[in-house]
């Protein structure tokens, strides 16, 4: 099992139509979402054996990722629950503050936690590793001439999300 998000009997999940292609959600008993997944996506999440399909947690979820690829929704307030190392918990939280609409680097994220210039890598790992796609910004950080590297869930889907944002031209994405 990919590291970062605890899986337990009370695993919920759902799945949901997106631009993106069909969204894996999953959320514990409590309905905080454990994780986003889309096809392909490098270390997502599948459907396991013990987990309840059931889109009632997902309600929120539903409603708020609707509006967010209308264009209408620019901050998600979902409540999160994944589980990483120190190091992982803090490139998540800087990657919560990079804004709709803007993109950040992969070392401005080393700075943002403290981490040293050599770290770059690491962080990226961590950004790789993300389990919530999409809610969770890691389509914002770009490579540092500013080209659209590294994305679990591949560059074409990275491209239509910060084309839905505004940051790249719709010609840009073709």
């Amino acid at each position: 099992m990919p590291t970062g998000v605890p899986m337990t009997a009370e695993t919920y999940y759902t799945t949901l139509d997106s631009p993106l292609g069909p969204l894996l959600l999953t959320a514990d008993a409590t309905g905080a979402l454990a994780s986003l997944s889309v096809p392909g996506q490098k270390n997502g999440r599948t459907v396991r054996d013990g987990w309840r399909h059931d889109p009632g947690p997902f309600r929120g979820a539903e409603d708020q990722l609707a509006a967010y690829f209308a264009g209408e929704l620019t901050e998600f307030r979902l409540e999160l629950r994944s589980a990483g190392s120190e190091f992982r918990e803090r490139v998540w939280a800087a990657l919560d503050t990079v804004p709709y609409g803007a993109t950040t680097t992969y070392g401005e994220i080393a700075a943002r936690i403290g981490a040293p210039r050599a770290a770059v890598r690491a962080v990226g790992g961590a950004i790789g590793a993300n389990p919530l796609l999409v809610l969770r910004p890691c389509h914002r950080v770009i490579g540092a001439d500013g080209s659209l590297t590294g994305y679990a869930g591949g560059l074409e889907r990275k491209t239509t999300l910060l084309a839905l944002e505004g940051v790249l031209r719709a010609s840009s994405t073709r």
